[in-house]
């Protein structure tokens, strides 16, 4: 039996993406890493008291600070002479990358630490109670966002991470998904293979906070792909450098469904049709963008 570097017996969901893509990570970088880890779902879930599923040395850090304490990690196997031989991962969910640990996360980049950064986006606060981030999609349902007579749910668009990181001029910088896992595996390979600071952000799907059936988690990591709402796209040193093709483009409808975070969404009201719309229309905009579709 192949022995993975995340072991069985940890205590996240059934069908929940971030142990998916946690798992390719490691896996791909090897036992020679050392992890930073910020407060969240993962890290509260892989190291229960007094286990931890983890095959490699791993840090528990605060929810703000996992950034600068990979850097911390990095500027210490510099000065031993060990960095050349041992990878270091900073990782966090989309709440300690996007909104509470940015200040660190840029810091580091400036000062242009050796470090994988990977954020684990389930578009939400899921440990503390599912409350709304800014990487929470527009109209989604959250216990801080929710929808009635005076909201649609989360009124607020996300956070172009991405184009901050790139923004940063670093090495290497990336967008992956738990339904694409070859290209995942791609992108985690190629980011270690470089020096420097590199950003890669996977789409976790989170049954539990998106209301979905476990058995979708693989078809909700592909949709959001195939409609145009998440580009796979990669930056080299501030420039686009690949774009993954969409060779048939699918509705939003289609994917939103899927997750009860969106019911209210689908109610047949004026007001319902334009927000799907609006929601159609953000895809849209990236397709023609980032020239999604295979011609």
């Amino acid at each position: 039996m192949e022995k993975h570097l995340l072991a069985p017996g940890h205590a996240m969901c059934a069908g929940c993406g971030q142990s998916i893509a946690a798992r390719i990570v490691i896996d791909e970088a090897g036992p020679e890493t050392i992890i930073s880890n910020a407060t969240g779902c993962l890290e509260v879930s892989t190291s229960l008291l007094p286990t931890s599923s983890w095959e490699v040395p791993w840090i528990h850090s605060l929810f703000e600070n996992t950034a600068a304490v990979a850097a911390g990690i990095e500027a210490a196997l510099k000065h031993t002479g060990k960095l050349d031989r041992v990878k270091v991962i900073a990782q966090a969910g989309d709440g300690g990358t996007a909104d509470i640990g940015l200040q660190a996360l840029s810091g580091m980049w400036e000062r242009g630490h050796d470090v994988l950064y990977v954020c684990y986006d389930n578009s939400a606060y899921m440990n503390t109670g599912v409350q709304r981030s800014s990487l929470t999609p527009y109209c989604a349902s959250t216990t801080t966002s929710p929808p009635g007579e005076c909201s649609m749910g989360n009124p607020h668009r996300e956070k172009d991470m991405i184009k901050i990181a790139a923004a940063h001029h670093i090495p290497y910088v990336a967008t992956a998904s738990v339904g694409f896992p070859r290209d995942l595996r791609r992108k985690v390979k190629k980011a270690l293979d470089i020096k420097g600071p590199k950003y890669l952000q996977i789409f976790v799907p989170c049954p539990l906070g998106w209301r979905h059936e476990t058995k979708y988690t693989y078809k909700i990591g592909r949709l959001v792909v195939e409609t145009g709402l998440l580009p796979l796209v990669e930056y080299e040193n501030g420039e686009l450098a690949s774009v993954r093709k969409i060779k048939e483009v699918k509705k939003v409808d289609e994917y939103l469904k899927l997750q009860r975070r969106f019911s209210h969404l689908f109610k047949g009201t004026e007001e319902c049709r334009t927000e799907l719309e609006n929601i159609q229309s953000l895809a849209d905009r990236n397709i023609e963008h980032y020239d999604l579709l295979l011609k």
